[in-house]
């Protein structure tokens, strides 16, 4: 089946079918299929092979050497997403090396802490005095604000797996930021929507102080306020608190139907709290930046029925991927952002070996076309075919783990998935949608 939907002012998505969009300026087209695929025209088409856009490649082998950098969260409110995205990004680099095609690559692993501390800061550095190419992260919208001048100065690439912040589309990056998760414009009406088709009247919002969190929650309420609810109290906290009793009784005070928890790792002390302040368990609503396994962390059935959002494809459904990332991480428990961070690290090594050369700008330059952002080309899906493509001299589309990616103009994924997912009694969650 399919639903086409015309954007109002608000780009508000009315009805998701299967939590899979295209992202357009005119136009979003869901489209339910077996494969998750989403295609649709837009205003911000991708331009034919021949444009302005696009760039030859060079047939022949190459003999490259290929280093990069991660500032992704060892320590701080996003810890939990500091192994998946690690052990995808290790993965990844395995993967090019196993292919043997000429790209030597290298991973320098480091901590983004959060934005407590200046962590990130002195990882930029260090990596930047490594002579990487690119640096995948920060995870957290808020440090990667604090780095992204660094690192874009500096003539390097910046690759998120999980900024998801409004505010980089149009960032001045010198084209040197993108990422391959999706803003929370598309979050933000997927949880917006579900919530009002729960049934939901009145909701409350305990919210993290920064752009991602005031970004997102902004989103939220204009979604489900279009929808005929109503958001009755938002309360904002900053990042490093520990106590929150102020923000669970200024929202608990309106008595709402259900309460949307925009926050990081804070979720580990905001929900028994709230729970024990009396509020049911069942009624809250999460989002990519808490939306974990809590099994470890709270009573049995604390949270049973509560629902939550999360880019990317179910992990269920990606083959070997998950036994794969358990190899090179037995601990994994999570593994949000895992293919997303993927991603980035095959995204990197194709565009250095489609410009054949290892240089930050070399390979923004070619990120766009080898994402078929800049027309169509060979479709491929794993970073061997695509480099034999690409020393063939031709165009390719990659398609990865985290689904369909094709880049805009502003290095924003014009395609994403946004899975919906319930908690069970042992306080792990499930995708239903």
């Amino acid at each position: 089946m399919s639903v086409f939907a015309k954007a109002s002012a608000s780009r508000s998505v009315r009805t998701l079918v299967t939590g899979v969009a295209l992202i357009g300026v005119s136009a979003l087209l869901l489209t339910g299929c077996s494969n998750g695929a989403a295609t649709a025209p837009s205003e911000s088409a991708a331009p034919a092979a021949g444009s302005a856009d696009f760039k030859t490649v060079e047939a022949g082998d190459r003999n490259l050497s290929l280093k990069i950098g991660t500032i992704l969260p060892q320590s701080g409110g996003l810890a939990f997403l500091g192994p998946p995205e690690e052990a995808g990004v290790q993965l990844a680099v395995q993967d090019v090396k196993d292919a043997n095609l000429g790209i030597d690559i290298e991973a320098i692993l480091r901590d983004s802490g959060d934005t407590t501390t200046d962590t990130a800061t002195v990882s930029v550095t260090d990596l930047l005095s490594q002579d990487v190419s690119a640096i995948i992260g920060a995870a957290s919208s808020g440090v990667t604000k604090t780095v992204i001048d660094q690192i874009t100065g500096a003539g390097v690439v910046e690759f998120s797996p999980a900024n998801t912040s409004l505010d980089f589309t149009n960032y001045a990056d010198k084209g040197l930021y993108w990422r391959t998760a999706p803003s929370d414009l598309l979050q933000g009406e997927v949880l917006g929507n579900q919530i009002a088709d729960d049934g939901v009247s009145t909701l409350g919002l305990i919210v993290l102080n920064d752009s991602y969190g005031t970004g997102l929650a902004k989103v939220l309420t204009e979604t489900f306020e279009s929808s005929g609810g109503k958001v009755v109290a938002t309360s904002l906290f900053n990042e490093g608190d520990s106590n929150f009793a102020a923000q669970i009784s200024e929202v608990t005070a309106q008595n709402p139907d259900a309460i949307a928890l925009i926050t990081f790792d804070q979720s580990k002390i905001i929900v028994p709290a709230l729970v024990g302040s009396g509020y049911p368990g069942g009624k809250l609503y999460f989002v990519d930046g808490n939306l974990k396994d809590y099994k470890a962390d709270f009573a049995a059935g604390l949270i049973t029925g509560s629902k939550g959002t999360l880019p990317g494809l179910d992990v269920g459904t990606l083959g070997n991927f998950t036994e794969r990332l358990l190899k090179i991480d037995p601990t994994l428990t999570d593994y949000s952002y895992a293919a997303e961070s993927y991603d980035a690290v095959i995204l990197i090594a194709l565009a250095a070996y489609a410009a054949n050369d290892t240089s930050g700008q070399s390979i923004a330059d070619y990120l766009r076309q080898v994402s078929g952002g800049t027309g169509d080309g060979t479709k491929v899906t794993d970073f061997k075919s695509g480099a034999e493509a690409l020393a063939k001299g031709e165009q390719i589309n990659y398609d990865g783990f985290s689904g369909p990616i094709t880049f805009d103009k502003n290095g924003d994924p014009t395609e994403a998935t946004i899975g919906i997912y319930e908690y069970k009694a042992d306080n792990t969650y499930t995708r239903i949608n």
